[in-house]
């Protein structure tokens, strides 16, 4: 709890980013056992005891906070990234769809505000809201400005959270896009306080299969979620001009928001907050036939069939402080594959090496979703060299030189460590 112990005289801000509950469902033994006595599948179990696990977690930091003397004048917001996942078969407060959907069930999450001085009655709000809502509500409850007004989106949650469903609040449209790749216009969805526009491109549990430049998307559907919250019934036969209506505005917002181009931002590196920096695969772009082991990309997932020396994979960064920066690999290699060379470019820096054999080997674990095509594997690191990096944008790219074996290696992550600039004319 450094950011809190730490920064308790003063004004701070902890972002703090829980797992749970997530495949590769894994958690001690006195949560699971405890849901598993109900009668429950491992996974469910499991799902529900990092549910419980995440409690007493939150619990220990509303704790940390009265132990330091500040839950009275601190804020605390709760809510969860996606619609469910494990636990959707179970209950999903009969709402339809879940991760990556974009129908009620995959984007609609708890919001709980908690700020002990501001004396608000508890109550449940029923209006929509968004997660643009919480830059202009922070600033607005801290009296604080935001540099730009212009470029802030969203609105002050402060009447809701003051008066609750008394306060004058404006009629809404809020959009949900899931394109899974950058290319994709669809899957998509348009909220209001009365309907649910939704274009989607099916896939598994009510998710979404969407691939990039993918052009399957369905027709628009329209659900009335006052009458229908669990939408069971198109009504978009019966309404042509709301269809029309909301689905102009749809595409109007997102001409909006792809005129410069959709792109994913590039990763943060050389702060002395978080130093080293991992740059994981998931966050990387590749070329063919280089893929995730798992497919789908997730957190822990790495990149496999490197059986081509012209492929390659590279990073797009943002490099906050000039400084030289110690690069090394987590990979893994097996023996008859060992030999490869590979270079590591940026700007007009490269690293070359050879990779060693480095077998991986899989930690065994008591996975409870026997499903889960999730492993855990203990990686090697090869250290690289250093490269000198100047703020800015820049890109880091991996690739190779030749390749003996049958592959290259597998990739785990990229680690990197700042170190100061040394003086002009020193060794």
């Amino acid at each position: 709890m450094r950011p809190v112990t730490a920064n308790r005289n003063q004004p701070f801000f902890c972002y703090l980013s829980y797992n749970a509950p997530h495949s590769p469902y894994q958690v001690p033994d006195r949560y699971f056992d405890r849901f598993k006595a109900k009668g429950l599948d491992d996974t469910v179990a499991a799902f529900f005891g990092m549910c419980e696990n995440l409690d007493d977690n939150v619990g220990r930091l509303l704790a940390h906070l009265v132990a330091e003397g500040v839950a009275e004048n601190t804020i605390v917001l709760f809510l969860t990234d996606n619609g469910g996942t494990a636990g959707v078969k179970v209950y999903n407060a009969g709402m339809r769809g879940g991760k990556t959907s974009v129908h009620e069930g995959g984007s609609r999450v708890p919001l709980f505000v908690r700020w002990p001085a501001a004396k608000w009655k508890p109550e449940v709000v029923d209006r929509i809201v968004a997660h643009v809502d919480l830059f202009p509500t922070l600033l607005d409850l801290c009296e604080a400005t935001a540099p730009d007004p212009a470029i802030v989106d969203g609105l002050s949650l402060r009447p809701l959270l003051e008066a609750g469903n008394q306060a004058a609040w404006p009629e809404r449209t809020l959009f949900i896009h899931n394109p899974i790749d950058e290319t994709n216009r669809y899957p998509g969805a348009v909220r209001t306080e009365r309907y649910r526009l939704v274009r989607e491109i099916e896939g598994p549990a009510g998710g979404s299969r969407a691939k990039a430049n993918d052009a399957s998307a369905t027709p628009w559907q329209l659900y009335d979620m006052q009458a229908d919250p669990g939408q069971r019934n198109d009504v978009a036969a019966d309404h042509p001009d709301i269809v029309t209506e909301l689905s102009a505005r749809y595409e109007s917002w997102f001409a909006d928001i792809a005129r410069a181009g959709l792109e994913r931002f590039p990763l943060p590196v050389g702060h002395s907050e978080h130093n080293p920096a991992d740059l994981h695969a998931p966050q990387a772009f590749f070329t063919e036939p280089l893929r995730y082991a798992v497919g789908s990309g997730a957190a822990n997932d790495w990149l496999t069939s490197w059986t081509d020396p012209q492929a390659r994979l590279w990073f797009e960064v943002d490099v906050a402080t000039t400084g030289h920066y110690d690069i090394e690999i987590a990979f893994a290699c097996p023996v008859a594959d060992a030999g490869s060379r590979v270079i590591l470019s940026a700007g007009r820096t490269a690293l070359e090496v050879e990779v060693p054999a480095a077998p991986a080997r899989e930690i065994a674990l008591p996975h409870r979703d026997g499903k889960s095509p999730y492993r855990s594997r203990e990686w090697s690191s090869l250290l690289l060299g250093s490269i000198p990096l100047e703020q800015g944008r820049t890109r880091i790219t991996l690739a190779a030189l030749s390749k003996p074996g049958s592959q290259v290696m597998d990739f785990k992550h990229l680690r990197m460590t700042r170190r100061p600039m040394p003086p002009p004319g020193a060794d």
